[in-house]
């Protein structure tokens, strides 16, 4: 803010040496001789663009916007391509990408259709993941396809599976970096959701040396994916495998065992 203020001083005042102005006490100045102005006191004022009042108004305004952005993007969320991404379960190893994705937009809209394939022996992993193109169509695909055969197998669809919590991811890459392949190895079919590992490799290294052991999992979850394999040092050790656990009961379920 500034102003622009004039003013006579009494004539005796300005008559005071400066050394003497310096001592002189205000109860002694004598302002009687004071004119007064014939022109009023002219007082310009600047405001700033932004008071103080207003700046709560704008704080305000800025966390109105957060939050009805926040809550866009919460209302945007069913949209997410987890939700739209469906797992597709017990396809036959002869379904290709293209051929599910036919078989699906029948009933919806397809993004992209994904055959899971073992990195090691090439063959499919009997699941795909299909992202649809709104979550309407995944639900619809789910509704028409789930409990449904193809190619004589009933699959299973569903949304993704959220990884579980209390899984340490760690210790399923450590499993991964720890099996050791061979050209002596075992395809091991059929198993239960819960066999883990270890429970595949005990059961193999009862009939005989083991070299290693891996169990299959759906991705970001501990469930199995019904397969495995075990790897052994000689040929011989595969075909003794073969011909004692093959049909063998492990957690309930009949498993399949054959050369990989």
């Amino acid at each position: 803010m500034s102003s622009a203020c004039v003013f006579s001083p009494a004539p005796n005042l300005l008559q005071i040496p400066s050394s003497k102005l310096i001592k002189t006490h205000f109860s002694r100045l004598n302002f009687n001789g004071l004119k007064p102005l014939k022109t009023p006191l002219k007082f310009t004022f600047h405001s700033p663009q932004t008071t103080r009042e207003q700046q709560p108004t704008r704080l305000n305004a800025v966390a109105e916007e957060e939050t009805e952005t926040a809550s866009v993007a919460t209302a945007a969320d069913p949209s997410s391509e987890a939700a739209r991404r469906l797992y597709v379960g017990n396809i036959p190893r002869t379904v290709t990408n293209d051929e599910l994705k036919r078989i699906v937009e029948e009933h919806g809209a397809v993004e992209k259709a994904e055959v899971m394939y073992d990195k090691w022996s090439g063959r499919s992993r009997r699941f795909a993941f299909v992202t649809m193109k709104t979550v309407e169509d995944a639900n619809a695909a789910i509704v028409k396809l789930n409990e449904t055969e193809i190619g004589g197998r009933k699959i299973k669809v569903n949304i993704t599976e959220k990884p579980l919590q209390t899984l340490d991811s760690s210790l399923l890459q450590a499993e991964e970096s720890q099996f050791i392949d061979s050209p002596h190895k075992v395809y091991v079919g059929n198993l239960a959701k819960d066999v883990t590992t270890d429970k595949l490799k005990n059961l193999f290294a009862e009939k005989g040396k083991v070299l290693s052991a891996k169990v299959s999992r759906v991705p970001g979850t501990s469930k199995s994916s019904g397969y495995g394999f075990v790897t052994f040092s000689s040929e011989e050790e595969v075909e003794a495998a073969i011909s004692s656990l093959n049909n063998e009961i492990l957690e309930g379920q009949r498993i399949r065992v054959n050369k990989a």
